[in-house]
């Protein structure tokens, strides 16, 4: 329908402030996306958007019927979505943003599995540690380990109960040992990783209810938790990492959990965006789908 196919432009658009990118994330080229608009704005006897070679920036008739689209755009998306169940027509576009250990080792391949299964479906991916600003980048969909910064986030659980574990390759064991407690740790080379502008450097641990707190010290560290995921698998060190990164290694036999009488901190998975409005049948068949991987995953290592 080019009516539909119009009113994702614009709304696209008006999301990223360009039409350029807009016509990028949907395909098309950006003298096409131009003229989609245009068309728009002749259907409705308005102008939407004022346009320069450098900016772009809703007219007052563009902020008021943005809402509009987007609430159409939804219910569009949810009739198509009741006319097939099974998913197999879908079609949207998303940009995905995640954690570096997770999105290179685990997402990708099941993101694979996901547009195999729904080829309309065009997603891009932005993997870094670096939280995204889910209000001034393009940015649809976050995926991020612990809870939400931002309270006014939409946050859904893909893995509620995922928690950390400390661990380390059978080498790195064999030469340096096995520590019985977290106050061992003090003996040994611990590799840490940035959680936002801090390094996590200082590890919580539970027993019998009761909270111990451990400073780490070793010799490497990055900004990037896969490297140093990486660092572990090759004997380096000991590791405090979530238990769905870990998973692989340890099924392979690369890495060996660790003090198992105490139990550590949560590390929940969540899907967040800005608004619920963003919730798509696509969406919503996403984190469901991410949701059983992440289940299985874990069933495996506890």
């Amino acid at each position: 329908m080019r009516g539909m196919q119009d009113l994702e432009v614009f709304v696209r658009t008006a999301e990223r402030g360009s039409v350029s990118a807009a016509a990028r994330e949907l395909g098309l080229s950006p003298a096409v996306a131009s003229l989609a608009i245009k068309r728009l704005e002749d259907e409705l006897d308005s102008v939407l958007c004022l346009r320069s070679t450098r900016s772009l920036r809703l007219t007052q008739a563009g902020e008021r019927f943005l809402t509009h689209a987007r609430q159409l755009l939804d219910t569009y998306q949810q009739a198509r979505a009741a006319l097939h169940p099974d998913g197999a027509l879908l079609r949207d576009s998303l940009h995905l943003s995640m954690p570096s250990d997770f999105g290179r080792n685990l997402a990708l391949g099941w993101l694979d599995q996901f547009q195999q299964q729904h080829p309309d479906v065009q997603l891009r991916l932005s993997v870094s540690d670096r939280l995204s600003d889910m209000y001034r980048e393009p940015v649809d969909l976050a995926i991020r380990f612990g809870q939400p910064p931002d309270s006014s986030l939409v946050a859904l659980p893909l893995a509620a109960d995922c928690r950390r574990m400390l661990c380390a390759s059978p080498d790195y064991l064999a030469r340096h040992g096995q520590p019985d407690s977290p106050q061992a740790l003090t003996g040994h080379n611990c590799l840490c990783f940035m959680i936002g502008e801090r390094l996590h450097d200082r590890w919580h641990f539970w027993r019998d209810g009761q909270l111990h707190t451990q400073q780490v010290h070793g010799d490497r560290s990055a900004d990037d938790a896969d490297v140093v995921r990486r660092w572990a698998v090759a004997g380096h060190g000991i590791i405090y990492k979530s238990q769905l990164d870990l998973a692989p290694d340890l099924a392979a036999g690369r890495l060996v959990s660790l003090c198992h009488d105490w139990q550590g901190e949560p590390a929940p998975l969540y899907m967040l965006c800005a608004d619920r409005r963003q919730l798509s049948p696509t969406v919503r068949l996403l984190r469901e789908f991410l949701q059983e991987k992440c289940q299985g995953l874990l069933a495996g290592v506890r």
